[in-house]
């Protein structure tokens, strides 16, 4: 074996440095953040509310008709604006936040290997599990920018149509502005736990093809049937097993003191879903052929 063979033997594995995986990062929200189908997207998520609050003042006949058999504050938007944050934020968990973050995580794989630049990344190199760990940091970080989206869009139509004060919450009591705002962005925390959930099960799905609008397709019917199921009293056994089943337990945010035990359960099962679903991308991504 020649001076040069034992050198290539034993020289040292690179490692990468915390600062490359920032900027690898930061690469990946630029460009989720870049794309014009995302910012339409946020631009729809900010929209929203907007309509709702238009909607609301102009009609002047209450709630929108999404909130029959939804949390009880969206019966009182007109008396705080502050609600509209917290009722688009229940409305848009139905469909338009669990859209969001599918059209996202379907492009963190199949996205880049669609387009070609998936086997360009590797070749860099960028360790697999490195960059499926950003993948999944910048859906998180992407689910989290939606939900706030939709909370500070709400929280500004709201104030401005239908103005503020003190919050009178579902216990009877009152707390301040400046408390209601702390707990709406802690709603805005918790509904984005879950999305990040949603963006977790794209992710798997998008290890699985290279078409990024079947993972996208994928990932929304999943969620949606996991909705249909939870309507079935039928199925009430399944119910706590199910990703969307406390979605909707932010509006426990609303009492004095606040009822945290819902909620509890509902990070769980999100962190269960997120945990599960990034293994099983992880196992996949791993020994995945990358063709293109």
């Amino acid at each position: 074996m020649s001076a040069a063979d034992t050198f290539q033997t034993r020289a040292p594995t690179r490692r990468p440095q915390p600062g490359s995986t920032l900027r690898l990062l930061a690469s990946e929200l630029r460009l989720i953040l870049g794309r014009r189908r995302n910012q339409m997207g946020m631009l729809v998520l900010a929209a929203l509310p907007v309509v709702m609050a238009i909607a609301i003042k102009v009609s002047n006949s209450g709630p929108p008709p999404s909130s029959q058999g939804g949390p009880p504050f969206l019966s009182a938007i007109t008396s705080n604006g502050l609600l509209l944050a917290f009722a688009a934020l229940a409305v848009e968990l139905g469909l338009f936040l669990p859209l969001a973050i599918s059209m996202v995580s379907a492009d963190a794989i199949a996205g880049e290997a669609n387009q070609g630049t998936l086997r360009y990344l590797l070749t860099v190199p960028v360790h697999r599990t490195r960059l499926l760990l950003v993948k999944a940091a910048s859906l998180v970080l992407a689910a989290m920018v939606a939900v706030f989206i939709v909370a500070f869009t709400g929280l500004v139509a709201g104030v401005s149509l239908f103005g503020t004060g003190p919050l009178t919450t579902l216990s009877g009591t009152q707390i301040s502005v400046v408390e209601s705002i702390w707990r709406l962005a802690l709603a805005a925390l918790y509904v984005g736990a879950g999305i990040a959930a949603v963006g977790m099960i794209g992710l798997f799905i998008s290890t699985l093809t290279e078409q990024p609008l079947a993972a996208m397709v994928a990932t929304m019917i999943v969620s949606t049937l996991m909705f249909i199921l939870d309507t079935i009293p039928q199925l009430d056994w399944l119910h706590p097993w199910l990703l969307v089943d406390r979605w909707q337990a932010f509006a426990d945010l609303l009492r004095q003191p606040i009822h945290t035990p819902a909620m509890a359960v509902g990070l769980l099962v999100d962190g269960a879903y997120a945990l599960v679903f990034a293994l099983l991308a992880w196992a996949r991504f791993a020994g995945k052929d990358i063709s293109s």
